[in-house]
């Protein structure tokens, strides 16, 4: 028992990560609170408008779909724990005006909107930079270990956030909720001042490659490995992970339910992604693209069946399910992807994941808010489930029809810098599916300026 725990939470042994977890424990708690609070005032100032819950939910992910790229592009060259820092005291800022505003009843819902357009533009810089960071707080032998944390943590807040907004709005109101989310962002801040920078594991700035948007994209666009992957994301993260938008629509239309009980829905959400998380721990290499199709086409069943449940009961054990297939696959894509990734592009890959997978969310929002004002609540959630059973069915086709996956099982793989590098480095093995596998040595696997453990 004792081994099992070790192994699950060891990249808590690092003291770095453990601040940062502690700290995002708390901000993303607030965070989550938040968006039931933002969520149930625009649908109660608008008599549960599915167009004005979209247009916010629109506005707030437009600057991922504008600006991610050149976010990670900042990660990338500048320091992260830096970016991190002023990105949540913006950030708190600006839920901190929301909040008052809100408190003094002066609140329109164009504050609203500039609200959710200001917090969106902090995280196209703010949520590349983070994912990336992980990989500095840990090093490339525990990343997966870390991600999959990282998750559960995220998860936990999902499942804690949520119920206790339901309860403090049912009884205060959305406003001190909100001043709670903007005093939850210094925890973040305090976190991230009290790290020890000699031990993050960085690469040295005289050996990254070259910086640019552009160089990034011709990164990705070598790497088929990463593009069925992110073109998966991309389909299901449009269509199927719709969530914020879906679950007040259907708790307030379909259900006719208050406050409480869509916290219930976000929680039961929640914590099937947390089991999942938890799940994910226990991966230690690159899951294969076979385990991230599979999780995709189990997600894309579950919601499809969590759009015809009867009843508020069955929609929270349905959504239990859902929120377990949601993280595996979101996480296994995310491993497969960060761990093919060479380090140096790693920011600017992840700004790409980002943006496809969150920066998407504005064109999903609309696409949602436009089929349940015709189709009803329901449809938002059984056509976004079809939808992505049928772009995981296609992925499935085009993995069948490749004998082997270039760049499977190495970190650096495919990297101008792992091209580039003397033959006698590397050696030929063969995957458990026989096919040819790259491996680096030592030497290369380690990252330029870091030591290796």
């Amino acid at each position: 028992m004792n081994k099992t725990l070790s192994r699950t939470f060891r990249s808590l042994a690092v003291r770095n990560f453990r601040l940062f977890a502690v700290g995002q424990v708390m901000s993303v708690g607030g965070t989550w609170m938040m968006v039931v609070a933002q969520d149930w005032l625009v649908l109660s100032m608008t008599g549960d408008s599915a167009t004005a819950l979209g247009l916010v939910t629109a506005l707030q992910f437009t600057p991922l779909l504008l600006l991610t790229l050149y976010g990670g592009r900042l990660a990338d060259r500048y320091d992260k724990r830096r970016l991190l820092t002023i990105a949540n005291l913006v950030s708190g800022a600006l839920a901190a005006v929301l909040a008052v505003v809100v408190l003094t009843g002066a609140v329109q819902l164009w504050h609203v909107y500039l609200f959710a357009l200001g917090l969106g533009t902090v995280n196209a810089v703010e949520v590349p930079t983070r994912m990336a960071f992980v990989s500095e707080l840990v090093g490339a032998d525990l990343l997966p270990n870390a991600s999959a944390l990282s998750a559960a943590y995220f998860n936990t807040s999902r499942v804690v956030g949520p119920a206790l907004a339901g309860v403090l709005i049912s009884q205060f109101g959305s406003g001190p909720v909100m001043l709670l989310n903007a005093v939850s962002y210094l925890a973040t801040v305090l976190a991230l001042r009290m790290m020890r920078p000699a031990e993050l594991h960085r690469i040295a700035a005289g050996s990254r490659a070259g910086a640019g948007v552009a160089d990034g994209l011709r990164y990705m666009r070598s790497r088929p490995d990463l593009m069925l992957p992110m073109v998966l994301v991309g389909v299901v993260g449009l269509f199927g992970f719709n969530f914020q938008l879906t679950l007040p629509l259907i708790a307030k239309t379909v259900y006719h339910a208050d406050a409480s009980a869509f916290g219930l829905l976000a929680t039961a959400l929640g914590i099937g992604s947390l089991v999942a998380a938890f799940v994910t721990t226990a991966r230690r290499g690159r899951p294969s693209a076979l385990t991230v199709i599979g999780a995709a086409l189990a997600f894309g069943l579950l919601e499809t069946l969590t759009g015809f449940a009867p009843d508020l009961a069955s929609a929270v054990v349905m959504l239990v399910l859902t929120g377990f297939a949601t993280m595996y696959f979101a996480q296994a894509a995310n491993h497969r992807i960060q761990l093919g990734t060479d380090p140096q592009y790693r920011g600017r890959v992840m700004a790409l994941y980002t943006l496809i997978f969150q920066g998407s969310t504005p064109l999903g929002a609309l696409f949602v808010s436009l089929l349940s004002e015709r189709l009803g609540a329901r449809s938002g959630l059984y056509v976004g489930g079809l939808i992505s059973l049928a772009a995981a069915a296609v992925a499935l086709a085009v993995v069948r029809t490749r004998r082997e996956e270039p760049g499977e099982g190495s970190p650096c793989a495919r990297s101008p810098r792992a091209r580039s590098s003397r033959p006698g480095r590397r050696r030929d093995v063969h995957g458990r599916r026989g096919e040819s596998v790259r491996v680096l040595g030592p030497r290369q696997m380690a990252r330029p300026g870091e030591r290796h453990p």
